[in-house]
């Protein structure tokens, strides 16, 4: 059975990027970087040939979803698909008997949720290893998607700063993580009430002293040295309620060609997407000579592909 095999060893997760080390951040970029160089080249080999990728989905998704399971089936594997209530997430079973059934027919399961603890919960009584396809508290691919972005784009990630702009949601949290983990300096502005959660950083403080994160509130403050500048949706999924109060509060917080000439002439634009173009970002700049936003959508993909190879082939 595909799962049997990962029991005779410890199993690793990416629930979130606290579950794994900087050493193994280099580790997956590493893999993921050279995967995308083989493919670019047309070659697509079969690290892992008749494994199986099960994926389960509250939210909806295009790049996800997608990305993941083209990565598995370059690397010779297959997917399959369940919504929750296919699943059972709904409490049709129990969370450990469906983990303990579904790791049995998989290699590696993908969970995108609302609930952080659903996905940590499920780890717990799976036999292969579980990531994180977002949730309302973290996403740890997208982070790491874009440290590859990042990387290939500026050569290093050390001592680079990323200007976020918007809410201090799921992506900013993972955000950064991602950068105290990396060397990376991040200075975040978001409207009041918004911000990065103080616990949240001073989780992140107690682990990596010497990271450099500064919520500064103002936009202008924010790119001043950014080698990146970043934004992301005002309402995320589950808060379209409160959209119009949203596009209120962040009114003075979008990205558009004046904030960008207010940054260095070589800083980069990036966003996860899906983009509200008119809102939090202006066509000029998400399709303009700064953006890479297409580049780190494409390398969904590669990380995925990348990520598989560094928790299954161990």
């Amino acid at each position: 059975m595909a799962g049997t095999a990962t029991t005779q060893c410890t199993v690793k997760h990416l629930t979130s990027l606290a579950d794994i080390t900087p050493d193994d951040i280099v580790e997956i970029l590493n893999v993921a970087g050279d995967l995308k160089s083989r493919c670019l080249r047309d070659e697509r080999p079969s690290l892992l040939q008749n494994r199986v990728l099960a994926q389960i989905f509250e939210k909806p998704s295009l790049r996800t979803r997608n990305s993941f399971e083209s990565a598995m089936a370059h690397l010779g594997g297959t997917g399959i698909f369940l919504s929750s209530s296919e699943a059972g997430l709904q409490g049709r079973e129990s969370l450990a008997d469906i983990a303990r059934v579904l790791s049995s027919y998989a290699d590696v399961i993908v969970l995108r949720t609302y609930s952080q603890q659903l996905i940590e919960d499920f780890a717990v009584h799976s036999a292969c290893p579980v990531i994180n396809g977002l949730s309302d508290e973290r996403h740890p691919c997208q982070a790491l998607t874009d440290l590859l972005t990042i990387r290939e784009t500026l050569g290093e990630l050390q001592g680079k700063t990323l200007a976020f702009i918007g809410d201090g949601n799921n992506i900013a949290r993972s955000l950064a993580l991602a950068c105290a983990m990396t060397g990376m300096q991040m200075a975040v502005a978001s409207p009041p009430g918004f911000e990065l959660p103080e616990k949240w950083l001073a989780g992140i403080r107690e682990q990596y002293p010497a990271a450099q994160i500064r919520q500064v509130g103002e936009p202008l403050a924010a790119v001043s040295d950014a080698h990146i500048v970043y934004t992301d949706v005002w309402a995320s999924m589950g808060q379209e309620n409160e959209s119009d109060a949203r596009v209120k509060a962040f009114t003075g917080y979008q990205v558009n060609a004046e904030l960008m000439e207010a940054a260095p002439s070589e800083c980069r634009f990036m966003h996860d997407l899906p983009a509200k173009r008119g809102l939090e970002v202006t066509d000029d700049v998400i399709d303009g000579r700064q953006s890479i936003v297409f580049r780190q959508a494409e390398n969904r993909l590669h990380l995925s592909k990348g990520l598989f190879v560094w928790l299954i082939d161990r």
